[in-house]
């Protein structure tokens, strides 16, 4: 029978072992996208880039066509990520850029974490890629998006068959603090889900207001 510890499993991500990529969260690719509401995934996009920002997370912002069709990055993560300038593209699949591949070496880690537009193109490429070349990849499902829902669930099923691991952008911030007892980034970590977290961000904001309370005696 094995042995209980109070020990985290090596399958949960921290901010230091992991490189995130934001790929093409531009207007043009949001503007055909059916599997989510473009409110939700500005929200949930700006949450993850915030707690990769807070966390101190080696991030890599990508675009493609940026001046010629896809237009800007979303205003929301070039707020969070003021230092990451994005890297552009011809390539649909954002592995096969030679800047992006000397960006993700040069940061050296064996974690690969992906979201962005659209799930069937833009996050399979890079995701299958770098499965390929023995990188752990996880995919933040609900940070991406499709041209409809059958693109979306169906390139989610093809990552994780090739050994992908899917989360959720509340689920990142939250596995990325992980324990209460972490002041240094317990504000951080509330102060994001308040404003991006949706019911659990009003129940923050409720308990603390009509009793003080707080997670982990904070």
């Amino acid at each position: 029978m094995p042995i209980a510890t109070p020990t985290p499993g090596p399958l949960l991500l921290t901010p230091a072992d992991h490189t995130l990529i934001l790929i093409d969260y531009q207007s043009q690719m949001a503007f055909a996208t059916r599997s989510i509401d473009i409110v939700e995934l500005r929200n949930n996009a700006a949450l993850v880039a915030k707690a990769a920002a807070g966390f101190g997370v080696s991030t890599i912002l990508t675009t493609v066509a940026e001046k010629t069709f896809s237009g800007p990055v979303f205003p929301e993560l070039l707020e969070a990520l003021p230092d990451a300038a994005a890297l552009d593209r011809t390539s649909m699949n954002t592995w096969e850029d030679a800047a992006v591949i000397e960006r993700v070496n040069a940061i050296g880690k064996g974690r690969i974490v992906l979201g962005g537009l659209w799930t069937s193109v833009c996050i399979v490429g890079p995701a299958l890629s770098a499965l390929d070349q023995g990188f752990e990849v996880y995919v933040i499902t609900d940070a991406c998006g499709d041209v409809s829902d059958e693109a979306h669930e169906r390139a989610v099923e093809r990552m994780l068959q090739a050994g992908a691991r899917p989360i959720t952008s509340l689920q990142y911030l939250l596995e990325l603090q992980r324990d209460w007892a972490r002041g240094a980034t317990y504000d951080l970590t509330t102060g994001i889900a308040r404003i991006h977290g949706g019911g659990y961000g009003l129940g923050i904001v409720y308990a603390k207001t009509m009793f003080g309370g707080g997670e982990g005696g904070h």
